[in-house]
């Protein structure tokens, strides 16, 4: 016999490319949801869409279509003739970039001396941020300290009392302890600063969560509803959720009489129109961010 043993090779393992048919007949499945979930997602955008490019006896007989026999513009030239909608469309628009600005930058900031383990009093701060997301004054006390900081009837009622998010304030805190410490160390040997770190260093290095946390706040402003009803008393203050409500709830073309007009678009077409025009932003942006949106959303939720 000889004294050299064979080795084993190890017995190749055989893959099947196509699943086992449990596993074809899951996957079909989940197809099927998700299609589904994206028609109830997507189905009455687009019949909202095609009821504002609709003459008033097509929305009338017709239950429910996704493109108009004819397409007419009159309840967007209407709309955008209307003062007080203009008006309300460049308020939200400008609130909504000037608090999403105001926002991120203070959410990070607060963000970065928090990640740092050495920082005093660092977990009693923590704890607090983690009790307000528990536990909130409720609506009447922060109506009263918004009116006792004399911000009603102000656009910085609508930004400063939810400036910081508890859940986005952790998540970003996170996402900084990843961050490689040798380069703060090497700015630092460079003769940064604390402010010249997070500024030159961090943030460039953050462009992932900032898109995503952008998204988050500015989604948060645009839609806010209950902000500019309890704080804005007057109709000139109005931002666009607000008079959108109006719109959808009473006789749209009487709540927009403030023009000198002939003639008056369809009912329904125009309150249509004003639903689309408070959508679109916000699905025009996001294309643009969506690379960065998952990115930012799992390297921010790492444990501590």
């Amino acid at each position: 016999m000889s004294t050299m043993t064979e080795t084993k090779k190890p017995a190749k393992l055989k893959v099947d490319n196509n699943g086992s048919l449990g596993s074809r007949v899951f996957d079909a499945l989940n197809v099927i949801v998700l299609v589904a979930l994206a028609l109830i997602t997507v189905l009455p955008l687009l019949y909202v869409l095609a009821g504002s490019l609709a003459n008033e006896a097509e929305i009338s007989t017709r239950p429910f279509f996704l493109w108009p026999h004819k397409i007419v513009t009159e309840a967007y030239e209407y709309i955008f003739a209307t003062p007080t909608f203009v008006r309300a469309l460049v308020t939200t628009v400008v609130v909504t970039a000037v608090g999403m600005v105001v926002q991120v930058l203070l959410t990070f900031t607060m963000a970065y001396p928090l990640a740092k383990r050495y920082l005093p009093g660092r977990t009693l701060v923590l704890n607090l941020v983690i009790f307000t997301m528990v536990f909130s004054g409720g609506m009447i006390p922060t109506y009263l300290v918004v009116r006792d900081l004399g911000l009603l009837d102000s656009y910085w009622a609508l930004i400063l009392p939810l400036a910081i998010n508890p859940f986005y304030l952790i998540i970003v805190k996170s996402f900084f302890q990843e961050l490689p410490q040798a380069l703060e160390e090497a700015a630092r040997i460079d003769g940064c600063n604390e402010m010249g770190v997070f500024f030159k260093i961090v943030l460039p290095l953050s462009k992932p969560i900032i898109a995503t946390f952008s998204l988050f706040y500015a989604v948060a402003i645009w839609n806010d509803y209950m902000s500019p009803l309890l704080y804005l008393s007057d109709p000139n203050k109005w931002t666009l959720q607000i008079l959108v409500r109006q719109l959808t709830n009473t006789d749209a073309a009487a709540a927009l009489s403030q023009m000198d007009r002939t003639w008056v678009p369809p009912e329904q077409g125009l309150k249509f129109a004003v639903v689309v025009i408070a959508t679109l932003p916000i699905l025009f942006f996001y294309p643009f961010l969506q690379k960065h949106f998952a990115k930012g959303v799992l390297i921010g939720g790492v444990k501590e």
